[in-house]
């Protein structure tokens, strides 16, 4: 008997989901629709279709790449779903046409063809197009244009004809629990009965997940859609459209045809948010003269702004007027990702929301795959619905940067780029220092990050060299001035690297291999284990061996059944039934806490404390003279942990490194966080003791190979390809996904060190690596090691290249020369942390 199952919501996702369920087998599937079907009035019946499916995020990018895979197979009455008559983004500006590049080498990382073109070849694909407004294009042939509501009718009769059920006019009215687990939903029609229930409601979404008690941090938003009357130049047309799908981006615009009229859609205006508790509901919007509920009356004063940009590319549009127009509702979320997955607090309860046409069928495989099989067969954890902190869900922060991504849609972002608003929100017990000492902060999971302190700037000079970067540069900028000196001469940077960038970074990461300096850790995860059956537990769940005495710290790995990684922890037991786990991300508490059995407690500490990172030669003569107990290597080894005293203040101190050199993670409590900075910092006076930043941390970090999850491995990488077996003890009576690793054959593929070969180039990440001339893999993390006088870059790349192998890496249409290297890249022996 398969599990029942009930979604709300019969728009495009909620119909592809029924299809991808029943398709694996899972046949008792009830679709509960409050409209009309097939058309009942979400944003899937108002959606222009417009599929493109290049960008930064591999997992978008993929999710995408299903949809045209799937759609393209489908057809209602011999109408195909899907058109792929390709997509073209124009470039207006030499920011825009720079991006462009970017853009066509994000499409190379993921296995998307693309090209950019010639202006030429951009009015050879759009003719209306004035070709002297054009710098050049990005073709993509493949995207093109999604029938949204016939897909959702295909895939509604493929899922009916496996034993689904569609039921349209069903307003959902709450959601039935038992003992923590969904039983059900109730409707204004009847009760329905469910082992799960699926939230796919749209910008609905909010609506259902308050009658579940489950948050649902989406923000639905107005945007504005028009069409215009005929157009003589297209008179006679014989198809929907012909053309690529269009992009103005420099003006916040996109274009399609629809026979002869073109449909444009604006991004350009304010935003407009949509409070989802006063949507009406279908009839209701009928009522007041509206086609559908997603469908707003349009706003002719926003629009003026756009029309003129209209007719300035389109000079054919000059002569005609707009026919109809409307404001067009759909969802955005904080970070402008989809949310999905199960419900802790309600199991059984399962969101895929905030979805586009765009990405609809490679969500509902991903969102099948997950309750079917348990995991997805790709990556998803930027759209898990843990990876929100706690102080990112007010409604305020949801509305806020909800708006600001639609704002942003259309703009060129910096990978550093943080959103402006709200900031700050979270901040370490530090942070009126790091203002003091001229601190560049951005920003992660809501905390202010320092990257490097104007307090330093002196320490370029130092070093024989000049200042440069920055904070608020363009691509139009100048880059920065070398810095030569002793660690390495520092190459000018182009402007786009030198965002967000200060060489002040070098100072500060050879101020580390020198002297000694601290680092603000603080925004790095805390989750304290205890309880009688905690070894147990964590030795169950992750990959290293967990049972050493109290004072030992264990770096190790989550592994999910396949044997792909989770997550990597560093596990300190503190006391026989005490361990401090340093993870990643709330999915990190959420696993562990939906795994516990009733004899373990787990709490995240984070907000409750702080950590300086005391790192560098000096470390220990700063540290020591401030304690009665033995800091030496005799004393306290590397990775081991004590609670002790700096002066005044109790600390855990963790003798770790992330930046390869002596030092300590020192943690206490958020109260007594400033007093044990100021005591550091006034030990550390004679000894030349700094405060460092993200910038010089990463650098360091990487020329030492060590990994960041979430950027270099996830859940589709094995420890093996990743570099990690060192973290894996086979020879463990048991835990989650050895008996996966055990029937793996040999990797195929490999997390590679790379030095690109010219001392003044730089790249930042997700740039393809081209070996023989032809892609062949991707660079996840990337930064200049300035001990190493090169920048680093680990890339995905065929297992078994050996050190010397030559590739390139293509950087905004450039290809860089590289090579392979061994790792780490310093201090092999680990002399420098263990002594």
């Amino acid at each position: 008997m398969t599990p029942r199952v009930v979604v709300v919501g019969a728009g495009i996702v909620g119909c592809s989901l029924a299809d991808e369920l029943t398709a694996r087998g899972w046949t008792d599937v009830t679709v509960l629709e409050q409209g009309p079907l097939p058309a009942p009035g979400g944003s899937t019946s108002h959606a222009p279709g417009l599929v493109f499916r290049t960008g930064p995020s591999r997992t978008l990018t993929r999710f995408a790449a299903y949809t045209v895979e799937k759609f393209s197979s489908l057809d209602v009455d011999g109408v195909p779903c899907f058109e792929p008559i390709g997509g073209l983004e124009l470039a207006t500006t030499p920011e825009r046409l720079a991006d462009l590049h970017r853009r066509a080498g994000f499409a190379a990382s993921w296995g998307v063809p693309g090209e950019v073109v010639s202006a030429a070849r951009c009015k050879e694909l759009w003719p209306l197009l004035d070709e002297s407004m054009v710098l050049g294009g990005f073709h993509t042939p493949g995207d093109g244009l999604a029938r949204a509501v016939l897909a959702c009718r295909a895939q509604m009769d493929r899922a009916v004809a496996r034993g689904a059920r569609f039921l349209d006019r069903h307003t959902v009215t709450g959601v039935e629990r038992e003992d923590g687990r969904v039983t059900g939903v109730h409707t204004d029609r009847g009760f329905f009965a469910a082992d799960h229930v699926v939230s796919a409601a749209g910008f609905w979404g909010p609506v259902v997940g308050r009658m579940a008690g489950v948050d649902v941090p989406l923000q639905p938003l107005a945007h504005q859609y028009a069409r215009t009357r005929p157009l003589p130049e297209l008179s006679g047309a014989t198809s929907e459209a012909t053309r690529p799908i269009l992009r103005f981006q420099d003006a916040d615009l996109y274009f399609r045809e629809h026979g002869d009229r073109i449909g444009i859609g604006s991004y350009a205006h304010r935003p407009l948010p949509v409070d989802p508790f006063a949507v009406p509901a279908y009839d209701a919007a009928r009522a007041a003269g509206r086609e559908m509920p997603s469908s707003y009356p349009f706003t002719e004063e926003d629009w003026a702004p756009s029309w003129a940009e209209c007719r300035r590319l389109l000079p054919a549009l000059r002569g005609t007027e707009i026919e109809s127009g409307f404001n067009g509702v759909f969802s955005f979320t904080p970070d402008g990702m989809p949310v999905l997955g199960e419900s802790r607090e309600l199991r059984g309860f399962w969101l895929a929301e905030a979805v586009w046409v765009t990405h609809s069928a490679g969500v509902a495989r991903a969102v099948a795959e997950w309750m079917v099989d348990g995991r997805p067969s790709i990556d998803v954890h930027d759209c898990d619905v843990t990876r929100f902190e706690e102080a990112q869900r007010s409604q305020a922060y949801v509305r806020e940067r909800g708006s600001q991504q639609f704002a942003e849609v259309y703009d060129v972002i910096h990978p550093l780029q943080p959103l402006e608003h709200p900031r700050p929100l979270r901040v370490s017990p530090f942070y009126t220092r790091q203002q003091e000492l001229g601190a560049y902060f951005l920003e992660g999971g809501g905390w202010e990050r320092p990257h490097w302190y104007e307090a330093n700037a002196a320490l370029v000079a130092d070093f024989g060299g000049g200042g440069g970067g920055g904070g608020g540069g363009t691509l139009g900028d100048p880059g920065a001035p070398g810095v030569p000196g002793a660690l390495a001469d520092l190459p000018a940077r182009d402007p786009w690297a030198a965002r967000h960038w200060s060489p002040v970074a070098a100072a500060e990461a050879r101020v580390t291999r020198e002297r000694v300096a601290l680092y603000d850790m603080t925004p790095l995860r805390r989750l304290e284990v205890t309880g009688p059956g905690a070894l147990a537990f964590l030795d169950r769940l992750t990959s290293n061996n967990l049972r050493k005495k109290p004072g030992a710290v264990t770096y190790t790995l989550l592994l999910d059944e396949s044997g792909g990684i989770r997550s990597d922890l560093t596990v300190a037991r503190l006391g026989p039934e005490h361990f401090q786990v340093g993870a990643n991300s709330p999915a990190d508490l959420d696993h562990l806490l939906r795994h516990a059995p009733d004899d373990v407690q787990i709490r995240d500490i984070t907000s409750g404390t702080c950590c300086v990172g005391v790192w560098g030669p000096l470390a220990r003569d700063l540290v020591q003279p401030l304690t009665g107990d033995d800091f030496s290597h005799e004393g306290f080894g590397y990775f081991r942990a004590r609670r002790t005293y700096l002066g005044h203040v109790p600390v855990t101190a963790l003798r770790l490194s992330y930046v390869g050199e002596l030092g300590w993670e020192l943690y206490t409590t958020a109260d007594l966080g400033l007093r044990l900075w100021d005591t550091l910092w006034e030990a550390g006076r004679d000894l030349g003791v700094i405060a460092a930043g993200r910038s010089a941390f990463n650098s360091l970090r990487l020329e030492k190979g060590y990994r960041a999850w979430g950027t270099d491995m996830t859940t589709e990488d094995t420890p093996y390809e990743a570099g990690l077996g060192f973290a894996v003890r086979m020879d463990k009576e048991h835990f989650t996904g050895q008996e996966a690793l055990r029937a793996r054959s040999e990797p195929t593929r490999a997390l590679t060190p790379l030095l690109l070969d010219d001392p003044a180039a730089v790249v930042l990440g997700k740039e393809p690596v081209h070996l023989d001339g032809v892609p062949a893999g991707y660079v996840t993390s990337a930064a200049y090691g300035y001990t190493l006088g090169r920048c680093i870059a680990y890339a995905w790349l065929p297992a078994g290249l050996a050190p010397g192998t030559g590739v390139h890496i293509e950087y905004f249409g450039e290809k860089l020369p590289a090579t392979v290297a061994g790792e780490p890249l310093f201090d092999p022996g680990m002399s420098r942390i263990r002594r």
